[in-house]
């Protein structure tokens, strides 16, 4: 539909817009209301009468200005938002303009879509103290998505705030305040959600829970989010009755087709499909004999008259043998420009599993023929659970930025250069009362949702506008030391766990404390943490140098050259790539084990120094919130310890090498420690 002239009109004093917070509550968020004395707010508003959104702009606005009032006719000196199809703005793009003389806000639209996300920047923007601006926004990314691994019953995979918000007792249930979500995306921009999980329960696209995802639906449709759904490959047999899930069988294909034909017509804007096919166990086109783009393109097609999209995952983990980080390169290259041209395949920022520091997955710029993605995790599996401060910006910018010297692309641009872009994390959200069981971890879903809508944003302004916006009556000093807290907060977290390119140490079964040594007879080798770290007393890393697995060579020129020379590879990433000796000297003139330890206590030095930092907040900070982040890096802190001696000592036993720093702990008591910690407790509400 084309739009006319339309305009949303405010009339406000601009001396009165200097913001404050009247509660720093978490359960709302960063989306904490501000009270605006003695202010008349006038509306006015001419949007088409299907525009959802107009209702959601008009709410907004009223929540943070007093005195609200909507009129009938515009005035041209008041404060506006226009929507204004000639502006070429795309269907979600918006500009702003502050007039000092005419004393007036403007934001103008091509869409409602993106009269709402101008109404939202322009609401950030006075939050954050800023009343002189001009600026033009457009989303750099297409589908900006969350990804929920949530459950039919309620639980949550990787979940660490509680229970599912989508579900309970295998039926759709709304277990928190939807609105406060939708509101949370719409304000970053993050315009799309899968509600479960990748390891798919083929009961999803039953026709009563579909039922239920229509009320989802209906819910987000006013803030411009689409519905997606994580489907099982073998769905046909687990719920449609054939003998077969075949991708190339006639009666497979129907099914897909009638039910995608079922699905639009209770969820007309219905995003379409995530697949996790052929890893870890789950069924795929391969059990069949087919590929990869088999199964795609299957979907693909059943999709493609209602304009769904299928995000296939490259995140293909099998018992083939060999060097697990070379199996999605392995298993997706032959396929490139073989996927239809509404899919788009899910690739994991690094080539193993969400680890604290890995290298970019080679697969970015060397996929040229198809259409590719990142997936990045919001909640910490690997990095804390929601206990630790590890705020993920720094990460997440640190991969996109890099070069991958396909085409002189860095990773962010190989994503962007294509038809369809997309962009999506795993969600961190629960039934806990503030969403994500830690108001600091609240920083990376507000992070991925700006870097996901501009990603040349830097860490730095993007800590800003969360602190402006989520602590009470912040004055610049404290925003700066939270802001410096949040940068280094990821390093220290490498440091303490896994440095110099040392990954995959966690404990086995849930991935969270330290177990170096753990080794289960039995149990899949790539499963342990012994196949990662091969420490012995020759000495300890992964070699996948031209000596070793030759993962090297899935890069461009000169990084293969660089990775695979000891001397010139980056120090974060020399023990991803090499194996080394204990006694093996840096240019510092450090061996190998003084590095290795002084990067584990340098780690829980910068705890305490963030608990040092805290400490001088203390009357600037609501007490509520002062409190919560004191306790939680005390606990941090002492994990912090837990992780750093757990690891030396336990490598200290190959090494035969001194440790230059007394532990808090012993060795045995650092194993103990994993076992009797009941980290269910840290998931309830």
């Amino acid at each position: 539909m084309k739009l006319k002239n339309y305009f949303i009109v405010i009339t406000v004093s601009l001396l009165t817009l200097l913001p404050f917070l009247s509660a720093a509550q978490t359960e709302n968020l960063w989306l904490n209301n501000f009270v605006q004395s003695d202010l008349a707010v006038n509306f006015y508003s001419n949007l088409p009468a299907d525009a959802l959104s107009e209702k959601v702009i008009e709410k907004e606005l009223a929540g943070y200005f007093k005195n609200f009032k909507k009129i009938k006719k515009p005035n041209s000196a008041n404060f506006s938002i226009v929507i204004d199809q000639k502006q070429n703005l795309g269907s979600e793009g918006f500009s702003l303009d502050f007039n000092t003389e005419k004393n007036t806000f403007k934001i103008t639209a091509e869409t409602p879509a993106g009269a709402l996300y101008g109404t939202y920047a322009l609401l950030r923007e006075i939050k954050n103290g800023k009343t002189q601006l001009v600026k033009i926004e457009k989303p750099k990314y297409q589908i900006r998505i969350l990804n929920h691994w949530d459950n039919p019953d309620g639980s949550v995979e990787r979940g660490y705030a509680g229970k599912s918000i989508w579900f309970d007792n295998n039926q759709v249930a709304f277990r928190k305040d939807i609105e406060t979500y939708a509101r949370a995306n719409a304000s970053v921009g993050i315009n799309a959600t899968v509600i479960d999980n990748v390891n798919a329960d083929p009961k999803i696209l039953s026709t009563e829970t579909l039922l239920g995802v229509k009320q989802i639906a209906e819910k987000l449709r006013p803030y411009n989010i689409k519905v997606y759904l994580a489907v099982n490959f073998s769905s046909p047999t687990a719920i449609g009755g054939l003998k077969t899930s075949d991708p190339l069988d006639k009666d497979v294909i129907n099914w897909w087709t009638n039910k995608c034909k079922e699905i639009y017509t209770l969820i007309p804007d219905f995003g379409g499909f995530l697949v996790k096919a052929n890893s870890e166990g789950l069924p795929g086109p391969m059990d069949f004999g087919r590929t990869h783009a088999d199964g795609a393109n299957m979907l693909a097609k059943a999709l493609k008259p209602f304009n769904g999209v299928v995000m296939w995952r490259a995140f293909v983990y099998n018992p083939q043998g060999g060097d697990r980080a070379k199996q999605a390169y392995d298993e997706f290259m032959p396929l490139d420009g073989k996927f239809d041209d509404n899919v788009i395949i899910q690739i994991k920022n690094g080539p193993i599993d969400f680890q604290p520091r890995e290298p970019f997955s080679p697969l970015f710029g060397a996929m040229k023929k198809t259409q590719i993605m990142a997936e990045l995790q919001i909640t910490q599996e690997y990095l804390g659970y929601s206990d630790h401060l590890c705020y993920l910006a720094t990460m997440w910018k640190e991969f996109l930025d890099y070069p991958t010297f396909h085409n002189n692309q860095d990773v962010k641009e190989t994503t962007l250069n294509q038809k369809l872009t997309a962009f999506s994390a795993v969600a961190n959200t629960g039934t806990m009362k503030n969403w994500c069981g830690y108001v600091m971890a609240q920083s990376n879903w507000y992070a991925f949702g700006r870097l996901a809508w501009n990603p040349d944003l830097t860490p730095k302004q993007i800590a800003y506008e969360w602190i402006h916006q989520t602590f009470k009556n912040i004055n610049e000093d404290a925003c700066e030391k939270i802001s410096h807290i949040m940068i280094n907060s990821r390093e220290a977290v490498v440091d303490y766990m896994t440095p110099l390119g040392l990954h995959h140490l966690m404990g086995w079964s849930d991935h969270w404390g330290p177990e170096p040594w753990c080794a289960i007879p039995g149990a899949r080798e790539d499963w342990m943490p012994r196949y990662y770290h091969k420490a012995s007393n020759d000495g300890i890393g992964f070699n996948r140098s031209s000596t070793g697995s030759n993962a090297v060579e899935q890069y461009q020129e000169p990084l293969k050259s660089t990775f695979n020379n000891p001397q010139l590879c980056p120090k974060e990433f020399i023990l991803w790539f090499h194996h080394l000796p204990w006694d093996y000297y840096f240019s510092d003139g450090k061996t190998l084990w003084e590095t290795l330890c002084c990067h584990y206590n340098k780690g829980v030095k910068q705890v305490e120094k963030f608990q040092d930092d805290w400490k001088t907040l203390k009357d600037k900070i609501e007490p509520n919130l002062y409190n919560e982040v004191s306790e939680k890096l005390k606990i941090q802190l002492d994990e912090a310890q837990w992780w750093r001696d757990g690891c030396v000592l336990y490598f200290q036993e190959f090494s035969k090498m001194e440790i230059p720093f007394k532990t808090k702990y012993t060795l045995q008591q650092c194993k103990d420690k994993l076992r009797t910690k009941d980290y269910v407790e840290r998931q309830k509400d």
